[in-house]
């Protein structure tokens, strides 16, 4: 069955990343020294300094990050819309990035890796959700518990019958005897 196939609606919500506000500050200024960088782009400050405001808050407002059962799920994007739903037992990696620039605004990037994910970096990056050490220790426990819980499970369907044959035979030896006395 395939990972996504397995995302039913039962599947309940443990955990909502929320989001600082910041994160559009930090979205600005890296816009600007972007372009103040790149000298053709100065004269695209102004339109920045005009627009950027709304498209960095009609952005943040489109990021969502929830941890459920068995998923990660993501969506984000204004323009190109970004939805992943991200199968727990496929997480190999959940790294944390805090440059100069996000440090003065208190925020990290967390990147979620997963097995065999194609091409190489990150499948989703995500700036800004607020105690992101508390959120990324919230999916690492719930991807323990997933596996653990589905080795559980495959250990008991793995074990021979010839295992549970000695109780069945005396199962069948206490039956005969209470039949007999019927």
């Amino acid at each position: 069955m395939d990972h996504q196939d397995a995302y039913t609606d039962t599947d309940r919500a443990i955990s909502k990343a929320e989001f600082n506000p910041k994160v559009k500050s930090y979205w600005m200024l890296v816009w600007a020294i972007f372009l103040f960088v790149t000298v053709a782009g100065i004269p695209l400050l102004i339109l920045l300094f005009l627009l950027g405001g709304w498209i960095t808050q009609k952005h943040l407002s489109k990021m969502k990050c929830e941890l459920t059962e068995k998923f990660l799920k993501v969506e984000k994007g204004v323009m190109t819309k970004v939805e992943k739903n991200i199968p727990l037992d496929q997480i190999t990696d959940l790294g944390m990035v805090q440059g100069p620039v996000m440090r003065f605004f208190g925020l990290k990037e967390i990147s979620v890796e997963t097995a065999g994910q194609s091409g190489t970096g990150a499948l989703v990056k995500l700036v800004g959700i607020i105690d992101v050490e508390d959120f990324r220790d919230s999916v690492l426990k719930q991807r323990d518990l997933l596996i653990q819980s589905r080795n559980q499970i495959q250990t008991v369907e793995a074990q021979p019958e010839s295992e549970n044959q000695p109780v069945l035979d005396d199962i069948l030896k206490t039956l005969k005897k209470i039949e007999a006395k019927l």
